[in-house]
């Protein structure tokens, strides 16, 4: 069932087919690729649609070469491309026939296979645009915050009729991409391997990344766990956020921060059907700041660069977005109290960082010794950091 859901990347994908010969849609499944890419060629008066899902369009493709030179004058559109990785040759010699922008628009759910078999054939030629679940600027402004932060932002799952239905959408959707998506991405691993590892890391959401204690409670060698992780990445079902770098003299924290990107998907696996039982949870706080983490970061221009700030000693910054010599600073509190601790203070003079803000589900915005707080919404909407989001 489509949902036509307006989508902010929408205009940006317009604007690159305007300015390169192909374009690329990455995300996870179910997010809404097929829907804002069939919203989006019908712009455009003639348009080859290649589901390669489709036994039919498979075999349209038997001769691609033959396929894409006949079909020259049109936009070519392909669908889960991943399927077919030898497809990339065959559109950067019918690319550097013609170099004329919006030649191909390919959406793909495996971003690292994706990336690294184009990145060997259509160097200069394809732009990558990422589509997130739904955002919260994206679904109705009288959206309640609470809700959608419960259910996450995968649209089925959003625009269920009640937290039940919302659950058990998200339930298949895990089984399915268990079951169906890893054999395809990585035929030798058993899944069952990757739910253990997987709800793990939604235990550990938010938290530091400890290699050798997932390694010894899955029970594989180190490396093999960063290869799993390396998949749930690639497929978008997790990030990994990375240590701010400065040459600052302190004993800084190495390892990233891990969180499951939607938090629907992250209440699913930690068996959270519900409001109440999110309220009771040892992950309520860190669940809140990696949907407020999410929101943000698919916002950002591709020039900002985002990571958390931490010293040994507890000096500590959520977010750090930087853009050049811009830097904001970013601290999530669930509570609308808000009351960030000595470190994030500390933090801010370390870094001498002079826009601050914490993120918290208050109604109105108000200063606190320097910094801003502010809810979601207004820290996204705000003129102030226009420079830094799409």
């Amino acid at each position: 069932m489509p949902v036509n859901i307006p989508r902010f990347l929408g205009q940006h994908v317009l604007t690159a087919l305007e300015n390169v010969p192909a374009v690329a849609i990455l995300g996870p499944r179910q997010c809404g690729k097929t829907t804002l890419a069939r919203d989006l060629i019908a712009n455009f008066p003639n348009v080859l649609y290649l589901d390669l899902e489709r036994p039919l369009d498979i075999n349209r493709l038997s001769d691609p070469e033959a396929l894409f030179t006949e079909n020259m004058d049109r936009m070519i559109c392909i669908d889960e491309i991943q399927r077919v990785p030898e497809l990339f040759p065959v559109m950067r010699y019918v690319i550097d026939l013609d170099r004329r922008p919006g030649r191909f628009l390919i959406l793909g759910s495996a971003s690292k296979e994706l990336i690294r078999q184009s990145s060997e054939t259509l160097a200069g030629r394809i732009r990558y645009l990422e589509l997130t679940p739904l955002l919260i600027n994206e679904v109705a402004d009288n959206v309640k915050l609470k809700d959608f932060w419960l259910k996450g932002g995968f649209p089925l799952s959003w625009l269920a009729a009640n937290d039940k239905d919302s659950f058990e959408w998200r339930l298949d959707f895990v089984r399915d991409f268990l079951e169906r998506d890893i054999p395809m991405l990585q035929m030798r691993i058993p899944p069952e391997r990757i739910r253990r590892l997987w709800t793990m890391l939604a235990h550990n959401h938010g938290q530091l990344l400890n290699m050798a204690s997932i390694a010894g409670a899955i029970g594989v060698q180190g490396p093999t766990i960063r290869n799993y992780i390396d998949l749930l990445e690639g497929a978008f079902m997790v990030r990994r956020l990375a240590p701010y770098a400065t040459n600052l003299k302190k004993r800084l924290v190495r390892s990233p921060k891990l969180y499951v990107r939607d938090s629907g998907v992250l209440h699913t696996l930690l068996n959270i059907p519900d409001r109440n039982t999110l309220l009771g949870h040892p992950v309520y706080g860190r669940s809140w700041e990696g949907f407020c983490l999410e929101n943000i970061l698919a916002r950002c221009q591709r020039t900002v660069q985002g990571s958390f700030f931490r010293t040994v000693r507890g000096a500590e910054i959520d977010l750090v977005l930087e853009q050049g010599s811009s830097r904001i600073a970013v601290e999530f509190k669930v509570s609308s109290a808000a009351r960030p601790s000595r470190g994030f203070w500390t933090a801010l003079k370390d870094l001498n960082i002079e826009r601050a803000w914490i993120i918290a589900p208050v109604q109105e915005s108000f200063p606190l010794r320097g910094a801003r707080v502010s809810s979601l919404q207004d820290f996204l909407n705000t003129p102030d950091n226009s420079d830094i989001f799409l």
